[in-house]
């Protein structure tokens, strides 16, 4: 059973940094995508960043970017979200999501593209 487990949440002030992992189950994900959603109280969930199974490319939300870095962890088969210099607006559960095939990185920021999705993690920014 493939798993998604999301970590890191809290409750910050603006200008806190928080790092998020997702550490997945139950296969491994090394050669494909796995990327962040995030879904703010009565919005639709967003794009935030998504990574491909080597690394090497990323892309981001623009609104996010020089703020908030994903990486991955193939060993471990995790991925990571540092976020730093948070503002409220960033407020928002926090979804990982991983896909089974390939995807070209301009799906990557299509959640219907995605086939796996964690549970979410609360991340909650205070001014």
């Amino acid at each position: 059973q493939v798993q998604l487990v999301e970590s890191g949440g809290g409750l910050v002030q603006a200008g806190d940094s928080l790092r998020l992992s997702c550490a997945a189950s139950g296969r491994t994900f090394s050669g494909y995508a796995m990327g962040w959603f995030r879904q703010a109280p009565g919005k639709g969930r967003e794009f935030v960043a998504a990574v491909s199974g080597s690394g090497t490319i990323t892309r981001y939300l623009e609104s996010v970017k020089g703020r908030i870095i994903i990486a991955r962890d193939n060993a471990k088969n995790t991925v990571y979200l540092q976020m730093n210099s948070l503002k409220p607006e960033d407020t928002a559960v926090y979804y990982c999501a991983a896909a089974d095939r390939y995807l070209r990185p301009s799906d990557y920021d299509s959640g219907d593209k995605y086939d796996y999705w964690g549970q979410g993690t609360q991340v909650t920014v205070s001014s």
